[in-house]
């Protein structure tokens, strides 16, 4: 690793501290990062990829993301990195640059941002001090931010704004490779994937399997929420449904068909996230 990416993520975090107020975070708190492990790039899932490199990594990688696809040079990810980062990664390449997730300050057994999937990976204590924050998302462009020894207010922020529950995250990004055996407490599961190839790709992390309580939403409450997504979205996901009820590896099936347009697919995730769980 050349000298110089010490460098600009001490960068990017003196920048972002500069810009942070109030009080320092809780350290009990944890960053999560949440992902959807049976999607498949490259001929792997993102399970298998993270067995064999070992190391948690961000889009301008994988090239794949439960969110927004734009992390190339001059691509919008690109482009709030520079915002926001003061330009430290500007010239770094795709390993480089930090990874996402979100500051658990509700201590969710979900993950802080379900949204981005039904899986996560909850980091140690010492993620909070190679991390900065901000609220809400990156991809809105925010003015509030936040590092370890100034965070809270963003916390304050969230809690305060009322937003969605899908949307009311504090958005972490980690500034050094997040290591499998070294930085992970834990990766945590739903339980539809239990005795599936999912599992097994999960047992062979280095790091502890956990279950949290599991996606599962009937076809009857879907049909109660047509204006959350768009009703073209309550069909696909009442079609898609196996026994009238939807889980996170039915909508992964889905999505390894082919048969679906993968925006469609997530926003029926986001109708099971938000009242399926």
């Amino acid at each position: 690793m050349s000298a110089d990416i010490p460098r600009a993520r001490t960068r990017a975090l003196t920048h972002v501290a500069s810009l942070s107020k109030g009080p320092p975070l809780d350290p009990s708190l944890r960053v999560t990062m949440n992902f959807h492990p049976d999607r498949v790039s490259g001929g792997r899932t993102v399970l298998e990829r993270l067995a064999e490199d070992g190391v948690y990594v961000s889009q301008f990688v994988t090239g794949t993301s439960n969110g927004g696809l734009t992390a190339h040079p001059g691509g919008d990810r690109w482009r709030w990195e520079s915002r926001i980062f003061g330009g430290a990664y500007d010239g770094a390449s795709a390993h480089e640059r930090p990874v996402y997730g979100a500051l658990d300050f509700r201590r969710s057994p979900y993950g802080a941002a379900p949204r981005f999937g039904s899986a996560h990976v909850r980091l140690d204590s010492g993620a909070l001090e190679h991390a900065t924050f901000c609220y809400p998302d990156s991809f809105l462009e925010p003015s509030d931010f936040g590092v370890a020894a100034a965070g809270s207010r963003l916390v304050a922020l969230a809690e305060a704004e009322g937003a969605d529950a899908l949307d009311d995250y504090v958005e972490a990004q980690v500034h050094t490779p997040v290591r499998l055996d070294r930085d992970v407490e834990a990766l945590v599961l739903d339980p539809c994937f239990r005795g599936t190839a999912v599992e097994e790709a999960a047992r062979a992390l280095p790091c502890p399997v956990e279950w949290h309580g599991g996606f599962r939403l009937s076809v009857e409450e879907l049909r109660r929420h047509p204006g959350y997504r768009g009703p073209e979205y309550v069909e696909l996901g009442a079609a898609l449904a196996v026994g009238g009820f939807l889980d996170a590896r039915i909508i992964g099936e889905a999505a390894r068909s082919g048969r679906h347009d993968q925006q469609d697919l997530k926003r029926v995730w986001h109708c099971l996230a938000r009242f399926g769980r």
